[in-house]
C-alpha cells in the first residue's frame, strides 16, 4: 500500500512514540495525540488533553477533514490501583473514561473513512493485568472493557476489510509502569516472579507486535488479543 495516516493515542512517549517511529521508519504518517509534544516526533501530532472530550471531539474533526485515517492505535492508558476494600471509586469513573471512552470516540470518528476505503485496522492496547494481577482492579477492569470492545468491533465490522485486534503488554518500560513499580522495589520483584522471562519489556517489543497488526498482510486476523508479556499468560 501507499503511506498510511495512522493515528495513534498516547503518542509521545514510551509504547506509542515507538509505534510511531516504527512505522514513520516504514513510510507511513503518524497522526500523534497527547497532552505533552516530544522534541522530534516522526509525523503529525496535535497536543491534546484526552480527558477533555470536547476538545477531542474538535481535533478529531479536524484531523479528519484534513484526510482519511486509515488505521487507529488507542494506546493512552491511565492507571489507577487498589485493592477490595480500598479502592476510590472516582478512580474506575477516571481509569475506564480515559482508556474505554477514549477510543471509543477515537473510532467513531475515523470510521466512517475506513468504511468507505472498505480497509482499516484498529489496534487497542491493554494489558496482562485483566487476567487478574492483585491490586489493579480499576486499571485491569477499564482495559478488560477494551478487550471486550475489541472482539464486538472486530465481529461487527468483520465483513468491511476492517480488522479489529489488541495488544496485552506485559510489565514494559515505561514512564507509567516506573511510577507504580520503581526499578528494585518489592512490587516489581512480586510482579516479575508472575512473568516466566523475569524481565521487563521494552517499548519496542510491544510495537513490534502493533505494527504487525497493523500490516496488510495481516488481514485475515480479527478480534484477537495478542500476548506480549514474557510468557506471563502462560499459566493463565
Amino acid at each position: 500500500m501507499s503511506s498510511r495516516r495512522i493515528l495513534i493515542t498516547g503518542a509521545s512517549k514510551g509504547i506509542g512514540l515507538a509505534t510511531a517511529e516504527r512505522l514513520a521508519a516504514a513510510g507511513d504518517v503518524p497522526i500523534g495525540l497527547a497532552r505533552t509534544a516530544p522534541a522530534d516526533f516522526p509525523g503529525e501530532f496535535h497536543r491534546i488533553d484526552l480527558a477533555d472530550r470536547v476538545a477531542t471531539a474538535a481535533v478529531l474533526d479536524q484531523i479528519v477533514a484534513g484526510a482519511p485515517v486509515d488505521a487507529v492505535v488507542n494506546n493512552v492508558g491511565f492507571a489507577r490501583f487498589g485493592r477490595i476494600g480500598a479502592i476510590d471509586l472516582d478512580h474506575l469513573f477516571d481509569t475506564y473514561d480515559l482508556n474505554v471512552r477514549t477510543a471509543v470516540q477515537v473510532v467513531q470518528a475515523v470510521l466512517p473513512g475506513m468504511l468507505a476505503a472498505g480497509w482499516g485496522r484498529i489496534v487497542n492496547v491493554t494489558s496482562l493485568t485483566t487476567l487478574g494481577t492483585p491490586e489493579r482492579t480499576p486499571y485491569a477492569a477499564a482495559k478488560a472493557a477494551l478487550e471486550a470492545c475489541t472482539r464486538i468491533w472486530a465481529n461487527e465490522l468483520a465483513t468491511t476489510g476492517i480488522t479489529v485486534n489488541a495488544v496485552a503488554p506485559g510489565p514494559t518500560e515505561t514512564e507509567m509502569y516506573r511510577e507504580r513499580s520503581p526499578l528494585g522495589s518489592e512490587r516489581e520483584a512480586r510482579f516479575l516472579d508472575t512473568i516466566a522471562m523475569r524481565r521487563v519489556g521494552t517499548p519496542q517489543e510491544i510495537a513490534h507486535a502493533i505494527c504487525a497488526l497493523l500490516h496488510e498482510d495481516a488481514g485475515y486476523i480479527t478480534g484477537q488479543i495478542i500476548r506480549a508479556d514474557g510468557g506471563g499468560s502462560i499459566a493463565s
